[in-house]
């Protein structure tokens, strides 16, 4: 399969074989991931793997027993304190501890992450985003003895599939694509651009079984409701701080 195929026929995985991932394989993909583009080529982040069974129990505890069965986790990390350790060992100054570097670390790590999973499943492997671990950044730092300049963005549950996953709708080209300038929605173009999205039979069926009024009420009332939004953003901002990323 070519590289255009594999990425329009990804499926996120959710179950994988009890068998472990050779390290030639992870080596391969973790250096495939470095060599995406980065901020000034400073490849400000790092990636924890996670292999021992006891470690990644925890560690699942920590994503509500989401990658249960992988073999493992990769947590990736904005890592400022590298950089810095160079940087004061060569007498130089350590001024990446602000919400641009964040902000900076957060695209390069997120563009590791991607070339990482293309190349994860070249060699047959499939892959799980978990967004859990921006709800409990703090504990899954603890766990990983993270240092201060070091903050969990992105983890990854991985391994080999036990399941072949389902295609997951997309919204049409057209609903995110702007020429030139940005041109703001009217209600028609929400309704065409959402029609993919409302019609497809796992969101109906959502719908139903929960009792909702529409698929936008899922998202907003019970997958991701504004109080629970408030409460992790407080709770991710005083961490960010605790890590010491947002000095001014």
């Amino acid at each position: 399969m070519n590289t255009i195929e594999l990425l329009k026929n990804h499926r996120s995985i959710r179950k994988y074989q009890d068998r472990p991932i050779p390290q030639e394989v992870m080596d391969r993909i973790i250096e495939c991931g470095g060599r995406a583009s980065n901020t000034g080529n400073m490849q400000l982040y790092s990636v924890v793997v996670t292999q021992e069974a006891e470690k990644k129990a925890e560690l699942a505890k920590l994503h509500y027993g989401q990658g249960a069965t992988c073999a493992a986790y990769l947590t990736i990390c904005v890592d400022v304190n590298r950089y810095h350790h160079w940087t004061r060992q060569r007498g130089c100054d350590e001024p990446y501890d602000n919400f641009l570097w964040l902000m900076s670390g957060t695209i390069d790590a997120s563009l590791f992450a991607q070339n990482l999973c293309v190349a994860a499943e070249a060699e047959g492997l499939g892959f799980c985003f978990l967004g859990t671990v921006l709800y409990n950044a703090k504990p899954i730092a603890e766990l990983l003895n993270m240092p201060k300049g070091v903050v969990p963005v992105i983890t990854l549950s991985l391994g080999y599939p036990d399941q072949e996953g389902s295609l997951s709708e997309r919204l049409p080209i057209e609903g995110i694509v702007h020429q030139d300038v940005y041109h703001d929605y009217n209600d028609q173009d929400i309704d065409r651009i959402h029609e993919l999205r409302e019609t497809f039979p796992f969101n109906q069926e959502m719908v139903k079984v929960n009792g909702t009024k529409n698929l936008a009420e899922i998202f907003t009332k019970i997958r991701y409701p504004k109080k629970d939004n408030i409460a992790i953003s407080q709770s991710l901002l005083n961490f960010v701080e605790q890590a010491g990323m947002m000095n001014q």
